[in-house]
């Protein structure tokens, strides 16, 4: 695994997928669907929330998350599916995926620093795991509304 050196100092970057932003939010577990990735450096102790962009598109969701990650300098990746495209561009650039987190963000770092976690071999999720199929819109109580058709697929 590759650590970025920062003046001669080695640090290891910690992302969790999430639901919202910081160390409270809820895990999400969802790679390319989740709505953030919460990034954690140990040494410094930083937090930072990345939108994720990639959360609606209509296709490539994991090569374009994947993307987002690998920009942000993260060596390690707390979440709970991965799909083969991204998990392909993970191994390329020897980010190490975990899975098994719950709770909130900072329960699962620590999951993580207590080695409670497993490193995923290969990927654990089909391509369009994170959308539903089938269509999408529905009537609200006043008037017409559209959903985004978000969910597990039947």
């Amino acid at each position: 695994m590759v650590i970025k050196e920062t003046g001669g100092v080695k640090r290891m970057n910690i992302c969790v997928t999430a639901s919202g932003e910081g160390l409270d939010s809820r895990v999400d577990p969802r790679f390319g669907r989740c709505s953030y990735f919460v990034i954690y450096d140990p040494e410094t102790r930083r937090v930072e929330s990345i939108s994720n962009a990639a959360a609606f598109a209509s296709g490539g969701t994991g090569i374009k998350a994947a993307e987002i990650i690998a920009n942000a300098g993260v060596h390690v990746l707390l979440t709970g599916t991965v799909g083969p495209n991204a998990f392909s561009i993970f191994s390329e650039l020897g980010i190490d995926v975990q899975v098994g987190v719950k709770g909130t963000v900072q329960e699962a770092i620590r999951q993580y620093e207590a080695g409670e976690l497993q490193s995923l071999q290969s990927p654990n999720s089909t391509p369009g795991f994170g959308t539903r199929k089938g269509n999408s819109m529905g009537k609200g109580m006043k008037g017409g509304g559209a959903g985004r058709g978000i969910g597990r697929g039947n």
